[in-house]
């Protein structure tokens, strides 16, 4: 099936909304996004909203990041879980963004990978969500979806990346985070994914419901 194609399924079915996508619908300012992406490491949709939230109630623009008390941060932040590393995290994002790139989130992949702690998907993440730039940011959802549907054979996400670079057309780059999210959350899951209303089942070359039984009836 051809790839916007998929994509279109996907779309047609899915109802909610991921954090980074609203924020981005939002038109919400580059800072705001690249600090909530960093806040959304091992973490819940949920637990990064509410967070990000909390935080800009008080502090909005790096200089106010930059100076804030490092534990006043960790308590703001505390819902995203790791929150001691995170505050101190996103204080030197801050204070490097004041000193180098007068407070403004840069918009080339590689400035963004010289911040602090941040790798290739927080990049991606900010180019797509912040700037509207076509990449591919590739997390759990993005690398699990991906093999599952047989897209990619990957055993880490920086290899499904050049994959699905050399897979998609450039012109769709910029939906595969902002679907393959939404998709796992809501149909494509870890566990117990919803094979019954995925727009995908003909397509997929793995049944799970199947799968399910077969262990069930091991036990």
């Amino acid at each position: 099936m051809e790839i916007k194609k998929v994509f279109d399924k996907i779309e047609q079915i899915l109802k909610g909304e991921a954090h980074l996508d609203e924020l981005a619908s939002k038109k919400q300012d580059p800072f705001k996004i690249l600090i909530s992406t960093i806040l959304s490491a091992r973490t819940r949709d949920t637990n990064t909203r509410e967070a990000t939230e909390i935080l800009f109630s008080k502090y909005s623009t790096p200089q106010e990041i930059a100076n804030a008390d490092v534990e006043e941060l960790e308590r703001l932040i505390y819902k995203s879980g790791f929150y001691k590393v995170k505050a101190a995290r996103i204080k030197e994002v801050a204070k490097l963004l004041l000193e180098k790139y007068e407070s403004k989130v840069p918009s080339r992949f590689t400035d963004l990978l010289n911040l602090p702690g941040v790798g290739a998907k927080t990049a991606n993440c900010v180019l797509v969500y912040a700037f509207k730039i076509p990449a591919i940011p590739v997390d759990t959802h993005v690398h699990r979806i991906s093999n599952r549907i047989g897209w990619v054979k990957t055993k880490n996400p920086n290899d499904t990346e050049k994959k699905l670079r050399a897979l998609i057309p450039k012109d769709q780059w910029i939906r595969v985070n902002r679907l393959f999210v939404r998709f796992g959350q809501e149909i494509c899951s870890p566990n117990g994914p919803k094979c019954d209303i995925c727009p995908l089942f003909d397509f997929c070359p793995r049944d799970f419901s199947m799968e399910r039984a077969i262990k069930k009836e091991k036990k």
